[in-house]
């Protein structure tokens, strides 16, 4: 395959999932799909430092934007475009990371939620061993906070996974495209002696 569509296709993967990565962020700020807490602050502390939105959203976006560039015939479709690329899929591999990283903090803290005294983080207070249904009982608001948070951040911890992986293909591919050449204007010239 051409390094040109082979940008191409990582591009277009990575938009799903830059999509679902800020989805599942926005989702975060209003557990049991209510507005009360996010406006009274009742958040868990992860979801503010915007993993899904700021790393795997838009840091992954603009390298996402930048390859489709790349491997589209034109004045990025060369050399050092593909060099640009390289640099382009750090920036996402980086924010696809950072996404990650919040994520699994998010998970291993557990979420911010009311035991009928007190907000707290269940997740913090409990050994490694303890049960789900237990943690989960502590909680009685907002409702299933706990499995609204886990899946969420689960969400975000593939997705982020997924990003990380194609930008590092991509990363490879602009290697291979600025020392060999992103090879489009041999498909141009493949595809007009075809043609005729």
């Amino acid at each position: 395959m051409c390094s040109g569509k082979c940008s191409r296709v990582i591009a277009g993967s990575l938009y799903p999932l830059v999509l679902l990565s800020i989805i599942c962020n926005i989702m975060l700020f209003f557990p049991g799909w209510d507005v009360k807490y996010a406006k009274e602050g009742h958040v868990t502390e992860e979801v503010k430092y915007l993993g899904g939105i700021a790393g795997g959203g838009i840091l992954v976006l603009v390298a996402a934007l930048y390859i489709q560039v790349t491997g589209e015939h034109g004045c990025c479709g060369n050399r050092l475009g593909m060099f640009f690329s390289i640099i382009f899929a750090a920036v996402g591999a980086a924010g696809g990371l950072y996404s990650f990283i919040v994520a699994a903090l998010g998970l291993a803290n557990g979420p911010l939620c009311y035991n009928g005294k007190e907000w707290i983080t269940p997740f913090k207070n409990s050994s490694n061993d303890a049960d789900l249904t237990k943690i989960s009982n502590q909680c009685t608001e907002p409702k299933n906070v706990v499995m609204f948070n886990t899946a969420l951040f689960i969400t975000l911890m593939a997705a982020s996974c997924l990003q990380v992986l194609l930008c590092a293909i991509q990363a490879i591919n602009g290697l291979v495209g600025c020392l060999c050449g992103a090879c489009n204007k041999k498909e141009e010239a493949s595809d007009q002696s075809y043609r005729m």
